[in-house]
């Protein structure tokens, strides 16, 4: 039995975990748990020694210090301030009016408004809860099919998942060991492509089904011609001028993505001020919600980190490595495995628990394989954004049935975002057969990540050594170790 075991130790504890979550113990006490359970019976067989745990409480204070996070209670805190700041009322209720003329239209306009809330707020609760109690209700009004109009409203409020500043980036980005704000820039076309074909079947379903998606009435639209037009921009330019305060500058390079989460954070605050929404109360909710939801974060962080370092010390990383390299057809054989077993544990897991448990497993693999990891991020961004819509577990179907009137039944929300997810796995294929799709760095970078795919990438520089090489020749006539680093700064300038 020991042998057993010990032979087993890796399949064993994965195996463990997962009877852990389907049991329904909270995720990061399962981690952390099951980490040191089979860590101590790993020191009982003699397989592992008692000194590894010491390791843990430097893991666990670097994780308190690291900034990447950091961004995390910023955003959060943004998103909560503009959701009470009455934001996306106006612009419902605005972008309704420019679209009412046409089939639809209604439908237009939560998809665009939610692109544009996902943008300005990175998060899912948000977007779906403030897009429901507004416009669920002028939709059924207004004669639209249920179900359209349930899968319209939280299918719109996951693309917070996918458009910066999405805190899934934020959290993908360090899980990879990857830049932020590489990660939001490659980000940025799926997530357009992404919204556009949301749109694409919203028209093909007005050809179809007319009757599912009515224009509005003239008596419901009150703003026309001129008054309308400058009612869209004086409603547009508050959240287009916090997305550049808050992406503009970390893709430009002012910023880093902690210090634009910051700016967002106050000036979240500002437009709260400027239309007189800001109290004591909104505060304190905005505060103890972000307090919540970054402890949960940093809990699960800490319980994937016992997981892991027991995990890799039994060799669970070589036995991941082996299983999955093992597989026929390469890359594309990996990808599609990997996708498949991310859609379906999405069916129990949030994107939250994907992302500490199962990147960091696969994360490595890929990177044999010759994967860019910001494109693989981005790929697995986009099949996590189906956990929210998953029946019967999508977070977004929960958060949309909380605020929906009576006459919505339950199985309305599920047929409503079934064509959805459909959508979602259909540009997952896309950013496979098409990589180029997740394009991120300036050219030079760009070719040089091409380059170290195809293996072409010349040697780096080894400064210590060059140097040490050229003092023989400065000895005898050549040049000072100052002058040869005066030249390479030239050169690369």
């Amino acid at each position: 039995m020991a042998e057993f075991m010990i032979a087993n130790m890796a399949p064993l504890m994965f195996g463990a975990l997962v009877v852990f979550l389907l049991c329904g113990y909270p995720v990061a006490f399962a981690l952390a748990a099951n980490g040191i359970v089979f860590g101590l019976i790993g020191i009982e067989l003699g397989l592992l020694h008692p000194a590894l745990f010491q390791a843990l409480p430097e893991r666990i204070f670097g994780i308190m210090a690291n900034d990447t996070l950091l961004a995390i209670p910023f955003f959060t805190f943004m998103g909560l301030i503009l959701e009470r700041s009455g934001m996306a009322e106006d612009l419902l209720d605005t972008i309704g009016q420019l679209f009412g003329p046409i089939r639809g239209g209604l439908a237009f306009a939560v998809i665009f408004v939610g692109a544009l809330l996902a943008a300005t707020t990175g998060v899912v609760a948000a977007s779906v809860i403030s897009m429901g109690l507004i416009s669920l209700p002028i939709m059924l009004r207004y004669g639209y099919d249920k179900k359209l109009a349930c899968g319209v409203i939280a299918a719109s409020g996951t693309l917070a998942q996918i458009i910066p500043p999405s805190l899934v980036l934020i959290i993908m980005a360090d899980q990879l060991g990857k830049s932020v704000g590489d990660m939001y820039q490659g980000a940025i076309f799926p997530a357009m492509v992404l919204s556009g074909l949301y749109v694409g079947y919203v028209i093909l379903l007005t050809i179809l089904k007319p009757s599912a998606a009515p224009a509005l009435p003239p008596e419901a639209r009150t703003l026309r011609g001129f008054k309308l037009m400058l009612r869209v921009v004086t409603t547009m330019v508050p959240p287009l001028l916090l997305i550049f305060l808050v992406l503009g500058t970390i893709f430009m390079g002012i910023a880093t993505p902690t210090e634009g989460g910051a700016m967002g954070a106050a000036g979240a605050l500002a437009l709260a001020v400027s239309r007189k929404r800001l109290s004591i109360k909104l505060l304190k909710q905005a505060m103890e919600t972000t307090g919540k939801l970054s402890s949960f974060v940093i809990f699960i962080l800490v319980g994937s980190t016992v997981f892991g370092l027991i995990f890799r010390a039994v060799n669970g990383d070589l036995w991941v490595e082996h299983l999955l390299l093992s597989l026929p057809g390469g890359q594309v054989g990996f990808l599609i495995v990997v996708n498949l077993m991310v859609f379906l544990l999405a069916f129990f897991l949030d994107f939250f628990e994907l992302s500490f448990i199962i990147v960091p497993l696969l994360a490595p693999v890929a990177d044999k394989l010759g994967i860019d990891l910001v494109w693989f991020g981005i790929l697995l961004a986009v099949n996590m954004q189906t956990s929210f819509m998953h029946p019967p577990f999508g977070f977004a179907l929960f958060y949309l049935r909380s605020v929906a009137p009576s006459s919505i039944k339950t199985t309305d929300i599920y047929w409503g975002a079934i064509p959805f997810v459909c959508i979602q796995i259909i540009m997952v294929a896309l950013i496979i057969i098409f990589p180029n799709i997740v394009s991120y760095g300036d050219e030079a970078q760009q070719e040089m990540q091409r380059m170290e795919q195809d293996g072409t990438a010349p040697d780096p520089i080894d400064l210590d050594t060059l140097m040490r090489q050229n003092e023989d020749e400065s000895a005898g006539g050549g040049k000072s170790p100052a002058d040869l680093l005066k030249e390479l700064q030239s050169g690369s300038n």
